[in-house]
């Protein structure tokens, strides 16, 4: 049994900043939640599927809203015990585990930060292997998974109960009430058993998140190289952040950033554009990287993310990108979260042949 020690969270809040491809919210706030939760409770335990009873309920769970909203506007932490309370109310049945929605950011580690003092455990998976925008963006609806019944919830203790007819409707009437909370709230929908939780979720998603920290962590000077070399990935460029563009609209963070290339990289320009996440890469105009695949701005020096909500002028930082996981790049997927989901006019190339072009 893996327990989510005040170490491996550390490592984890890493990996899941990597994973979450500039979205998800800063990990700082989401480690400081989950260090403070196991100092007053001792540590949550990581759980693989397959060692849970596969009648038993696994409740996904995490922030709706947009990212940059929540470096002001923190939980309370009792969120996740009323969104417990109120889905075994409902059900008659009680829950065993708690799911990340999606394993990038912030998000990763909401289900670390109160499944301690739940008493309950978390499940090695999430629903997305990165972070996406929208909340249909997620494996379980791609599986069929019924959203409903969605429970929201807040600091102030509101809480909202919807039953969306579909994962489009539930986009639309969560993303709206996330709005009226104030930009931001806590969420869990797409509750389902651990049986179904096994072909619906991305699993391993939280060990991978603890494997690449600790890789960025044991590589002092050479921590980009060391990470480029644990996720399989390609380092799109070295430079100074330039310009930053953003604005938050209808819940979500949108916008651009360029990096002017430094050292080998003098003289490129590369231009990200955001909806919460690093959604493409284009140098000198041409696609190098998209969705569904994960682009993530890190340090140069140390490796850790920079998350979309924190780019500014003037940080030294790498851009790499490596594959998503497969069900993305299933031809379901690809309508789902592929480039022309999100309004641009070109079809995904996996990110190993676009840099293999390049070279």
């Amino acid at each position: 049994m893996v327990l989510l020690d005040a170490e491996t969270l550390r490592s984890q809040a890493r990996g899941c900043g990597i994973l979450g491809a500039g979205g998800g919210g800063a990990t700082n706030v989401g480690l400081l939640a989950a260090l403070r939760s196991i100092e007053l409770h001792g540590p949550a335990s990581l759980a693989d599927l397959d060692d849970l009873p596969s009648n038993e309920l696994v409740l996904p769970i995490g922030m709706v809203g947009a990212p940059v909203v929540s470096v002001e506007k923190f939980c309370n932490g009792s969120e996740a015990g009323r969104i417990v309370e109120r889905v075994e109310a409902m059900t008659g049945r009680r829950v065993a585990a708690l799911m990340a929605h999606e394993i990038g950011g912030s998000n990763g580690l909401f289900p670390a930060a109160h499944a301690a003092q739940l008493g309950l455990p978390v499940v090695d998976a999430d629903g997305m292997g990165r972070a996406f925008p929208e909340m249909t963006q997620m494996s379980m609806d791609l599986a069929g998974v019924d959203p409903s019944p969605c429970v929201m919830t807040d600091e102030r203790a509101n809480v909202v109960v919807i039953n969306p007819v579909d994962g489009r409707w539930l986009e639309s009437l969560c993303r709206a009430a996330a709005v009226a909370f104030g930009g931001r709230a806590i969420s869990s929908q797409y509750l389902m058993t651990v049986g179904r939780a096994r072909d619906a979720a991305v699993t391993g998603s939280v060990s991978l998140a603890i494997r690449i920290g600790s890789a960025v962590a044991w590589a002092p000077g050479t921590a980009v190289e060391a990470l480029i070399k644990e996720v399989g990935g390609f380092r799109l460029l070295e430079g100074k952040v330039s310009d930053v563009e953003r604005r938050v609209t209808g819940g979500f963070v949108r916008g651009s950033a360029q990096i002017e290339g430094l050292r080998g990289d003098a003289g490129r320009l590369l231009r990200l554009e955001l909806q919460n996440e690093n959604l493409v890469a284009l140098d000198a105009g041409v696609v190098v990287a998209s969705v569904p695949d994960i682009i993530s701005v890190v340090d140069t020096l140390t490796g850790d993310a920079v998350s979309t909500e924190v780019l500014r002028y003037g940080q030294r930082v790498s851009v790499i990108a490596f594959p998503c996981d497969p069900v993305w790049r299933s031809p379901a997927g690809l309508r789902r979260v592929g480039p022309r989901a999100f309004g641009y006019d070109f079809d995904h190339v996996p990110v190993e042949v676009l840099c293999a072009e390049r070279t």
